[in-house]
């Protein structure tokens, strides 16, 4: 993580029994100590999990693996100029497999569809924000709204987002500065993002939200 903040995610290690629709996740690293949390998560929801660095793996040989769902860890820097494999990565498998992005992964969302990212009014390293969501796809079961732990500085624009699509949860709604955008999601694509870190400690409900993720199948929501 950005300034070398390290976070470690709930003391919750029960583990369920391997699932067969996620025996080939793939996460993409982007040099980010969060990225290992995420790993832990998706391992304890049965998920077979492999991890490649964002420039340790090309588009030719990610294909070739045959990802049963790909997701784009958070990580430092800008998602159109540090985020090696990860935007490419997103346009080729979105229609065809689930695809989640964190923090930096979901910028990437935002870019590859057309969508614009920008300063988001002030840095934040460790904050927690109420967020409320819509209730669908990885927020699926959860209170309408929930804790979650902010590390960016960074986030997508309203005016740009592009009309593929949709805001799925914001922050700020309960103070007088414009809502901040914490999640889009693609209109037709199993494609999700979160502008917020689910796997440290200070997001609610995290571990669930990527329980959520792994029961999504093909690569759009009529799949």
């Amino acid at each position: 993580m950005e300034n070398g903040l390290v976070d470690y995610p709930p003391n919750n290690s029960t583990m369920i029994e391997k699932l067969g629709s996620a025996s080939n996740v793939i996460l993409i690293d982007n040099y980010d100590s969060f990225t290992w949390n995420i790993y832990q998560y998706l391992a304890l929801e049965g998920a077979s999990v492999t991890v490649y660095r964002n420039d340790q793996i090309t588009l030719e040989e990610l294909i070739a693996k045959k990802p049963t769902q790909l997701v784009i860890s958070p990580g430092p820097g800008h998602p159109d100029t540090d985020a090696g494999i990860s935007k490419a990565a997103i346009k080729e498998f979105s229609g065809k497999i689930p695809v989640f992005g964190v923090c930096l992964g979901h910028q990437c969302m935002i870019s590859v569809f057309g969508g614009k990212i920008d300063v988001a009014g002030e840095i934040l390293h460790g904050k927690t924000s109420v967020l409320n969501h819509d209730g669908k796809g990885v927020y699926d079961g959860l209170p309408p709204s929930l804790d979650v732990g902010r590390y960016h500085s960074l986030a997508g624009t309203h005016s740009t987002l592009p009309d593929s699509l949709e805001v799925s949860s914001l922050t700020n709604l309960e103070q007088d500065a414009k809502p901040i955008i914490m999640g889009c999601r693609h209109k037709e694509f199993t494609t999700e993002g979160v502008q917020f870190h689910p796997e440290s400690i200070l997001t609610k409900h995290g571990r669930t939200m990527f329980r959520n993720f792994l029961k999504l199948s093909g690569g759009t929501w009529k799949s």
